[in-house]
């Protein structure tokens, strides 16, 4: 089982970053150029679905570099907390499990920004190091993402 935590703090409101970690634009950006995945049509927010915790909302092809087909997911969050956070735990063919907690926390003594946690916790099917090492870079390159994004300076 591999344990991964980041964290940023983004000089901006709290509802611009929820706003965006709940958008299919904002994940988009912050998963490319490593991972793409796909959406029904015209779900742009996570608000555009139906939320049953702990059913799947809808299954999601997921593409290497955009390209390369990786299998599916079927998002299922676990928990939400509108405003501060959600938790997906989305069963996939890649993935024993799969644990991805999103939480925004106010910053004590700064009242312009946020900070953005991300926890995950999983267990591949195979070449466990080597995808460890992806996931890894992945989620370094959207928290870089989110700040180029989102701190305003």
């Amino acid at each position: 089982m591999t344990d991964l935590r980041f964290a940023t703090t983004l000089r901006c409101a709290r509802l611009q970053v929820w706003e965006w970690i709940t958008s299919v634009a904002g994940l988009s950006a912050e998963m490319r150029p490593y991972f793409r995945m796909t959406t029904p049509p015209g779900v742009e927010r996570l608000t555009d679905l139906k939320i049953e915790l702990g059913k799947p909302l809808f299954r999601s092809q997921v593409y290497l570099f955009g390209v390369l087909p990786a299998g599916c997911w079927d998002l299922t969050l676990v928990a939400l907390d509108d405003g501060r956070g959600f938790v997906e735990q989305s069963p996939s063919f890649s993935m024993r499990t799969w644990r991805h907690e999103r939480r925004i926390h106010d910053v004590p003594g700064d009242l312009n920004a946020v900070r953005l946690e991300d926890h995950l916790t999983f267990e591949p099917r195979v070449a466990s190091a080597l995808t460890a090492a992806f996931v890894r870079r992945a989620f370094a390159h959207r928290h870089r993402v989110l700040r180029e994004r989102l701190s305003q300076e």
